[in-house]
């Protein structure tokens, strides 16, 4: 199989999973090893202000950063990733397209709300892992759908909204999927 990096996991009706029902996932990584992603439409009920408040309580309150931090996974809870538009000088980036890159670093989260921002960004806590073959398993079992990253999906689209519109994005509505599966 491909790689799926820059590549959103669109979690099928039948996948009963108490943790990925609904989810789309951004992977951002894909190789011989396993795959790693982020689940981009999974809110906990933290704000970024509330998280950054958590992280140094000297940080200002600002109206601008009331948006969401999702939930990117089972794995490892306590890390925080920035995925974000294009932007070079953090600490720990690595590109994952030309469109998107993930920042661990703390530097990126306290720039939050000031000019030195990216543009655009989603902030989660957690990622998900596979191990080799896994993914292509799971995919192979019906479990999800694949279809190359969406920007506007991504960072445009609101977080209730981005199953159904990634799913849109493969022509297919989601609502017509039944949750039962068989293989011809």
């Amino acid at each position: 199989m491909e790689s799926l990096e820059d590549h959103l996991l669109i979690a099928m009706p039948a996948l009963k999973d108490s943790y990925f029902d609904k989810t789309v996932t951004y992977i951002c990584e894909h190789n011989d090893e396993g795959a790693m992603g982020l689940i981009i439409n999974l809110p906990v009920s933290v704000t970024v202000n509330q998280l950054l408040a958590q992280l140094d309580e000297d940080l200002p309150h600002n109206p601008e950063l009331g948006q969401q931090v999702l939930t990117g996974g089972p794995v490892s809870t306590d890390r925080g990733f920035v995925l974000h538009s294009p932007q070079k000088g953090w600490s720990s980036s690595l590109s994952l397209s030309d469109d998107v890159m993930i920042t661990t670093s703390k530097d990126i989260l306290i720039a939050l709300g000031s000019e030195k921002a990216p543009e655009k960004y989603m902030v989660t806590l957690g990622y998900a892992g596979w191990g080799p073959g896994q993914l292509e398993e799971e995919i192979q079992a019906n479990s999800w759908l694949t279809t190359p990253s969406d920007n506007d999906i991504l960072f445009n689209t609101p977080i209730e909204q981005r199953w159904q519109k990634a799913a849109e994005k493969l022509g297919v509505n989601i609502a017509h999927l039944s949750s039962d599966i068989g293989h011809a």
